[in-house]
């Protein structure tokens, strides 16, 4: 059954433009047919379309079903790639794959500095409905590495490949449960005054394996491994 988008769908039962679009244009579907609603946060609703507009579909709610919270969150804070390509797949795969809270920063080493919030959503929100995910996760963009640090979590990790000292692995250093807030540098890493800070401020230095990876492969891979902690 097709599954539509409404980030308010309990108080204002349509679709926007662009989900009406697709569902009487693209999908064809008329009044009477049935269809499935999320409204992001949590919450699923099986439905039957009222009005087959266009530009504004209205639908009855028939039935609600409300996912339960996890017991682990992840966020992960990462410094956008060069190559938009690349971030745009991680941002579908992490959505996939679940995440909670998704925040891009600008670092010292940076190469993009600017990033259109409202294509990642567009991107978010697609690997959401893909996926069949009742959840979409919290986005946010800082301009400065030190809002970074201001960030909270029960669990908060710094990854950083630290070829003169042994540095856990995040799978061992990460506890189940709770929440975990991971940094992911950008192609040139973190800067030394950057990790400094990190770490004075209570961050715990952790690898994502002996290789070094690729910013948007670092962040994946950090994703995967605290569902690992917290599933296995």
């Amino acid at each position: 059954m097709p599954l539509f988008y409404q980030p308010n769908a309990l108080s204002e039962p349509f679709l926007g433009e662009e989900e009406s679009r697709h569902c009487v244009k693209t999908l064809r579907l008329k009044k009477g047919d049935p269809i499935e609603v999320t409204d992001g946060q949590g919450n699923r609703l099986a439905c039957v379309i009222e009005t087959a507009d266009p530009r504004r579909c209205t639908f009855r709610i028939l039935q609600q079903h409300t996912d339960p919270v996890r017991p682990y969150q992840i966020h992960l804070a990462v410094a956008p790639t060069k190559n938009l390509d690349r971030i745009e797949w991680f941002v579908e795969k992490a959505v996939e794959i679940g995440i909670d809270s998704l925040t891009f920063f600008v670092g010292k080493h940076s190469e993009r500095r600017v990033l259109k919030m409202d294509r990642v959503e567009k991107i978010a929100v697609a690997a959401m409905k893909q996926s069949l995910q009742n959840r979409l996760p919290a986005l946010a963009f800082l301009e400065h590495f030190r809002e970074v640090l201001n960030l909270s979590a029960d669990q908060r990790f710094i990854a950083h490949l630290d070829e003169e000292n042994p540095t856990p692995h995040l799978l061992k250093a990460a506890r189940p449960a709770g929440s975990v807030l991971v940094l992911i540098g950008p192609e040139g890493d973190f800067s030394k005054d950057e990790l400094a800070a990190a770490l004075q401020s209570g961050f715990k230095p952790v690898t994502l394996g002996k290789t070094r990876l690729r910013t948007e492969t670092a962040a994946f891979a950090a994703c995967h491994t605290v569902h690992l902690v917290n599933e296995l």
